[in-house]
């Protein structure tokens, strides 16, 4: 024995009506070595993100009667920084916003596949390395140990893909970035046929980094890509 101690076990919170999927996906969980908490409404489910501080949480969309966009975004409301995946039955642009929206950090699609589900989980679950690094370009700070932006005196709350997707084009400065390559480095898991979900992060992600007055820093380059640039 080294006396160093044990890791905690990571908790993720089931915000799940449907009790015989919600055993399902609590039984993939703790075979993949997790903890599993299942709340049956959004209610229960705000209460224990509160009380256990998950390492990750899942809202499905259809809650019965309830939101899961709305749980989501009471989740943000109250200060819960954990990344949040939905489970969702369709794949669509207004889907993928209504995601951004929320503050949600991701999506995993139904019919439930318990691979492709603890794929996901293990992106947003990976050990946090202590860094102090930090990201520059012009009057945009990323600081790669919080996963946070900073530009002009004001924090930006960045979710996990919108980092991911900063992270890349600030690691590129002043190199044009393929669609190809965006979504080879930032949604390199399993990603299936075409999609404009980038343009629909990039749209969010302009609206957190740039402010009235300031200048635009994420340049689109049509029929290729983007590329940051002041100008």
């Amino acid at each position: 024995m080294n006396g160093l101690p044990a890791s905690p076990i990571p908790c993720v919170l089931l915000i799940e009506a449907d009790d015989t999927l919600a055993q399902q996906m609590s039984l993939d969980l703790q075979e993949a070595g997790y903890q599993a908490v299942i709340a049956p409404n959004g209610a229960e489910g705000l209460l224990q993100a509160q009380s256990l501080q998950p390492a990750l949480i899942v809202v499905d969309r259809s809650l019965g009667s309830e939101s899961g966009l709305k749980v989501c975004s009471r989740l943000r409301e109250r200060g819960i920084h954990a990344p949040v995946l939905l489970l969702m039955a369709r794949d669509t642009v207004e889907d993928r916003i209504a995601c951004l929206e929320v503050g949600a950090d991701d999506y995993c699609l139904k019919p439930y596949q318990s691979e492709h589900f603890l794929q996901l989980l293990q992106i947003y679950l990976q050990p946090e390395v202590s860094t102090t690094e930090q990201l520059r370009f012009g009057d945009l700070l990323l600081d790669l140990a919080t996963r946070r932006a900073f530009r002009n005196g004001r924090t930006i709350d960045l979710t996990m893909k919108e980092f991911e997707l900063l992270k890349y084009l600030m690691e590129n400065p002043r190199e044009v970035l393929t669609r190809e390559q965006i979504l080879e480095n930032v949604w390199g898991y399993d990603f299936m046929g075409e999609s404009n979900v980038i343009e629909v992060y990039i749209r969010y992600l302009r609206l957190k980094i740039e402010q009235e007055g300031e200048k635009r820093l994420i340049q689109t380059v049509r029929g290729v890509g983007y590329v940051l640039r002041e100008s």
